[in-house]
């Protein structure tokens, strides 16, 4: 027996997640939607959907009394609510409906207001963490009052500190400070911005752990009292405080210190009566002491790696839990089979501070499902609009496999085979990461890409042999399109100049590099002489495919072509990296050298916003200097 009707107050690929697994079980559900989303994937998936606003979250999603008629008007006898409404800064509004529906006979996914509550304020946390025997960081357990105050707390517990919101999350409203000058203004930022996100104000300061490790525990408790945990994933992978890449298991815990941070996990859910699944997070120091950090009263963003190593639906034991239902597991039961990665694919230009949000229509979409041991969790498709209105988020990429390295692979593999165009998209980066030596071997920490990339994200460096690899791929395409078209139009649209039969000189431009580049024809292979070095390149060619699968002197490549014109100018995305690239005949490539040079736009006197946004404040007015 489970619920009949279930209305999800989500959108995006979460709401995508429950809907699946409600389909499953056989129960229908209630899709609400914001007016821009009309036509999301979400809205089609479920057997209703009702408009609950405009754009803005808190005129739609977070529009608790426009959801509260929803559920009466459609009769849901259940409600997932969105993760944004469960948090404490909203409890005044949002969690007396709750508990006046919960007394109605409606049924919430998650756990109870008590645990929303406790867990989300997170001044209150700590000090039930404490009560619980969990490791907690030191620091000051209160409210600080204003930045003095701030201040000489800060010099009490030893800088450096960490300044954050007492009921944020997702990294806003936090601030590192290591001096008192900076404790100052890490106050000043961290209230406004937490007012701005949370409507909430109220910091606390803690000791900040230098180098951490960012390792949270799942957990799933019921109205019984029973709890387990899932054992842990591994979020190290950060910038700006928000995870970019997970894993399950992880590399650095050994079986005692998984046992000892699960069973702390525990009895942190059981000292709240926690009845639902959750997440406990730690930091984790190099000497594998670990410091409870927050608990999430949701499922969280990560939680398929979990799945993909236990073997359980997290959404459906929620549900269950929900209904009353006991756990069906034993903590014996649960098991680590296997190896799984998460690389949450955004709509942000990496090359920005690791990635600053980008907008725009998916003109073209195609998730690589055609890898084995792949799954894609997404609320788009092709024509899906990524707005200013919601999380830049494309999809979460997870890859599963008998170990480490084999999942790994297959991310590698599954990150060249997405195709995602009309935004800027952050797969080069998710790449890097995870085929850099120091990722691969385990030795990571929070601070990994600030360390690994000092100087801002640059795409991937090619080696010579890389760069010849793409040279050579990129004349041998365009040969390739060029005999394609003689064979349509009779000539081609540029002519090529012969050397011989079926061989022909190029130059390609690259960066601030011209290569002769000499190509032959021999059936659907080309030889294409680089830097004096020959290479064999074989392909089926098809050209129409967004996709080409290329061979290299016997390596695979998998590649996409992203844009080219008639001048012979091509984007060709090569080793996850986008590279400009221009084909010059023999004649071109003399005469461009007295081409001149385009002047550089001359932005002295303009401001511009590096991403879309809106203007909160002015802080100068005429006559001001600066």
């Amino acid at each position: 027996q489970t619920f009949e009707k279930l209305l999800i107050a989500n959108r995006g690929e979460i709401a995508c997640r429950v809907i699946k697994t409600c389909k499953k079980m056989g129960i229908k559900t209630v899709a609400i939607h914001s007016d821009v989303d009309a036509n999301a994937v979400h809205v089609k998936m479920a057997d209703e959907a009702v408009c609950v606003g405009p754009a803005p979250t808190s005129k739609s999603y977070l529009n608790m009394d426009a959801i509260m008629e929803v559920i009466k008007k459609t009769r849901a006898q259940a409600v997932s609510l969105n993760e944004s409404i469960c948090c404490s800064s909203l409890s005044p509004k949002i969690l007396p409906p709750l508990s006046l529906q919960a007394s109605e006979g409606i049924t919430f996914i998650g756990p109870d207001t008590h645990a929303i509550q406790a867990m989300g304020d997170k001044i209150e946390s700590k000090l039930l963490a404490k009560n619980a025997k969990v490791n907690t960081i030191p620091g000051f357990d209160g409210v600080v009052k204003d930045a003095d105050e701030a201040v000489r707390i800060a010099r009490e517990i030893g800088y450096p500190v960490m300044i954050k919101a007492s009921a944020g999350g997702g990294g806003k409203g936090m601030r590192i400070a290591w001096d008192d000058e900076e404790t100052r203004e890490g106050f000043r930022f961290s209230s406004q911005e937490a007012a701005s996100s949370f409507g909430d104000d109220r910091l606390l300061i803690e000791k900040f752990i230098d180098n951490p490790r960012h390792i949270e525990i799942q957990v799933c408790s019921n109205k019984h009292g029973n709890a387990l945990w899932l054992n842990e994933r591994e979020c190290s992978i950060q910038r700006r405080n928000q995870k970019v890449v997970e894993e399950a298991p992880s590399t650095f815990l050994d079986p005692e210190t998984r046992r000892a941070m699960g069973e702390q996990a525990v009895a942190l859910a059981k000292a709240v009566k926690y009845s639902s699944a959750g997440t406990v997070e730690f930091l984790v120091d190099s000497s594998k002491n670990f410091y409870f950090l927050e608990m999430n009263t949701r499922l969280q963003v990560e939680h398929p790696v979990t799945e993909c190593i236990t073997g359980l639906d997290l959404v459906q034991e929620m549900i269950r839990v929900a209904k009353g239902y006991p756990l069906r597991h034993k903590q014996a039961d649960i098991p680590i089979n296997g190896w799984a990665v998460e690389c949450r694919v955004y709509a942000e230009d990496p090359y920005k501070s690791f990635g600053l949000p980008s907008i725009g229509k998916l003109s073209q979409y195609q998730e690589p499902l055609q890898v084995p041991s792949v799954r894609v969790d997404s609320g788009v498709q092709q024509g899906s609009d990524i707005s200013i209105f919601y999380d830049p988020m494309i999809s979460k990429l997870i890859t599963y496999g008998c170990n480490r390295a084999e999942a790994l692979k297959r991310m590698e593999e599954a990150l060249d085979n997405y195709v995602i165009r009309g935004v800027a998209h952050n797969i080069s980066l998710l790449r890097e990461v995870i085929i850099h030596p120091r990722f691969i071997q385990g030795e990571i920490s929070t601070k990994f890409l600030p360390e690994v990339y000092p100087d801002g994200f640059k795409g991937h460096k090619l080696t010579d042999l890389e760069r010849r690899e793409l040279l050579a791929t990129a004349a041998s395409l365009y040969v390739c399109e060029q005999l394609r078209s003689q064979r349509f139009l009779g000539t081609p649209r540029i002519p090529i100049a012969k050397s011989k039969r079926s061989s022909w000189e190029l130059s390609v431009r690259l960066g601030d590099g011209i290569y002769p580049v000499a190509v032959s024809k021999d059936g659907s292979s080309f030889s294409v002489e680089v830097d004096g070095m020959k290479l064999n390149v074989t392909s089926e060619w098809n050209l129409a495919s967004p996709l080409l699968s290329v061979t290299i002197d016997g390596t695979q490549r998998t590649i996409q072509r992203i844009s080219r014109n008639a001048a012979g100018d091509t984007s060709i995305q090569f080793l996850g990296t986008v590279y400009k690239l221009q084909i010059l005949t023999k004649v071109a490539a003399e005469l461009s050298k007295y081409m001149p040079e385009k002047a550089a736009e001359d932005t002295s006197s303009a401001l511009r916003s590096p991403m879309p946004g809106a203007v909160v404040a002015v802080s100068v007015k005429p006559g001001d200097t600066v």
